[in-house]
């Protein structure tokens, strides 16, 4: 899947849907403002009704390409009461944002999250020039995944046509992630187990651990930093593209530049589609197809979602259960 059941032997981190992070999305809307998006929890609620309250869910950004975050966005939820939940939102700068706890500025506290009850963005919140919204929305992601599974045999079914997750949206002005148009980004989730935080998911670009991690790997990489990728991972991956594209290992290490290190580039300057950022209709799943088979395989036919809103939250009104 896109980033679906991240964790080894095809299931999700600990074995909870609600750390599971599914997609990353980065794009500009009309106003000089950028949008980023994490989603989380597949086939929600079904794996969970609420986002884990002893979780820190993160959208890291570096803005001068050295692979470390520079701002970073943390949202931490309330422990759920009477069927309600709240998020706190921080955004730190500095040696705070390269940490995986939430910490510096408090930018939104104790903001209602829609878990299924409202529905339309009815729960977004404002606070200066932020934007928010976290709740049951629609999956954007779209793909073949029976043919995929079953080696390119199509089947036409859109394996997502009818799943929710969570999504945290969160708009603002492109000044408040610096003045350089060119940013990176990726997401994490982290658990307090012990007394200490740990990270069991991490990622930007869809599909990689799916199609290149080992299930001894995961954990490790779930773990890691994106600094680090292309010393522990070039090696390893190439010799999958090797082996599924009938590449020769120069090719196949161009290749890998476009997703090594594991963060999603994006020029605001320029128009977004991945891999220059991704909005929710890009074509992620052949993107990754091309890229595995080396063009033999270039498309699963599947399109993009049709009940995506052209406002924020942007993400689909939940299907019902």
């Amino acid at each position: 899947m896109s980033h679906h059941l991240s964790g080894p032997n095809l299931r999700s981190p600990l074995d909870d849907a609600r750390l599971d992070m599914t997609d990353l999305f980065a794009f500009t809307v009309p106003g000089d403002r950028t949008v980023l998006i994490l989603n989380v929890n597949p086939i929600a609620p079904t794996g969970g009704r609420e986002f884990h309250p002893d979780a820190v869910y993160r959208i890291n950004v570096d803005t001068d390409d050295d692979h470390r975050a520079d701002i970073a966005f943390s949202f931490v939820f309330s422990p759920p009461e009477n069927g309600r939940q709240t998020v706190t939102v921080h955004r730190a700068t500095g040696d705070q944002a390269r940490s995986h706890e939430a910490a510096g500025q408090q930018i939104f506290t104790d903001v209602p999250v829609d878990l299924g009850a409202e529905t339309g963005g009815s729960t977004t919140a404002e606070n200066g020039p932020y934007k928010l919204y976290a709740g049951l929305r629609s999956d954007p992601f779209f793909a073949d995944l029976d043919g995929i599974v079953a080696k390119f045999q199509w089947t036409g079914v859109d394996w997502g046509a009818d799943k929710n997750v969570f999504g945290i949206v969160l708009e603002m002005p492109n000044s408040e992630l610096g003045t350089d148009p060119a940013i990176g980004v990726w997401g994490r989730v982290s658990v307090r187990q012990d007394g200490q935080l740990k990270s069991v998911d991490r990622g930007a670009h869809p599909s990689l651990t799916a199609y290149f991690n080992a299930e001894d790997v995961k954990d490790a990489y779930n773990v890691g930093e994106p600094a680090d990728d292309w010393g522990t991972y070039s090696e390893p991956w190439a010799a999958v593209l090797e082996h599924f594209g009938d590449y020769d290992r120069q090719s196949a290490e161009q290749a890998l530049r476009t997703v090594l290190p594991d963060i999603l580039r994006y020029d605001r300057s320029k128009p977004a589609s991945y891999p220059n950022g991704r909005t929710l209709t890009d074509d992620v799943t052949s993107a990754r197809l091309t890229m595995l088979t080396a063009g033999k395989v270039p498309t699963d036919h599947i399109g993009p979602h049709t009940d995506l809103l052209p406002d924020f939250p942007y993400l689909g009104t939940p299907h019902s259960s």
